[in-house]
């Protein structure tokens, strides 16, 4: 009897040593991967910001990290990478507006008066009417619009394909630079793209949303559509179209966010 009772109590003495030892490694690494986790962080709230010029506002090892990022992204991009598409049925009637930078002056805005500049790089400026942007053969798609702030939204659009555009307008030249930037026309808000991205076979400038002309909270009367962008690529009520070799000014990039903001 005694030596079974000492067996029992041994077993019982066992499993505690296993427990506790699995709780002692179990506290011991979250604290280990905590402190690094703090550390890291630590680090990188301290170390220096960039210096202020086509982004800004982002500490350097950030922005250090999303560069390379975008190259990786670049390097493996591919126009056959095509974002998914819904049938119109299931596009939202009621489309989310986010944000009104760049068209906060509806009050102003007449869109019957609007022109689309496009710049050329030998100083040609063309002046496109929505009228001749409708001329051209319309294209519709049904995407989920994605926000950074993390909500997205099944959406329908139409307009013109970008690279449809191009070739009508006889543009094919500067899609040989690498950066294309679209402005406002009041310039508060403004985007860089890279070429290989506006020329997206799903990339539109968009005129109408769920069939009807686009509203002026949603960029009346001409906007960017470029499904495999974030939402803040999206530019509203384009006014001026440029091109270059190096990136264009863009809003959010300057406010701390990345620059390709790709999905």
């Amino acid at each position: 009897m005694k030596n079974s009772e000492s067996k029992k109590i041994k077993k019982e003495l066992s499993v505690d040593q296993k427990i506790n030892r699995r709780n002692f490694i179990s506290f011991t690494t979250f604290f280990v991967m905590g402190s690094v986790a703090f550390g890291g962080w630590k680090w990188l709230y301290n170390s220096p910001l960039e210096p202020s010029g086509t982004t800004a506002g982002a500490h350097k090892p950030l922005r250090r990290a999303l560069s390379k990022t975008e190259l990786f992204f670049r390097r493996f991009y591919s126009k056959d990478h095509l974002v998914q598409t819904y049938p119109k049925s299931m596009a939202a009637s009621n489309v989310r507006v986010n944000s009104n930078i760049g068209v906060e002056d509806d009050t102003d805005f007449k869109p019957e008066e609007w022109q689309l500049s496009v710049m050329k790089n030998n100083g040609e400026a063309l002046k496109i009417s929505i009228d001749d942007i409708k001329a051209l053969p319309k294209t519709e798609i049904v995407f989920d619009f994605k926000c950074v702030e993390g909500w997205d939204q099944i959406q329908h659009w139409a307009g013109v394909k970008f690279s449809d555009f191009m070739t009508y307008f006889k543009l094919n030249d500067q899609a040989d630079k690498q950066y294309v930037g679209m402005k406002t026309p009041n310039e508060a808000y403004y985007v860089g793209l890279e070429m290989e991205g506006a020329m997206h076979p799903q990339t539109i400038l968009a005129y109408e949303m769920n069939d009807q002309p686009l509203k002026l909270e949603h960029g009346a009367p001409l906007r960017l559509i470029i499904p495999v962008k974030y939402g803040i690529k999206n530019l509203k009520r384009i006014g001026t179209i440029t091109f270059s070799n190096q990136r264009p000014p863009d809003y959010w990039a300057e406010q701390g966010y990345d620059y390709y903001s790709g999905l």
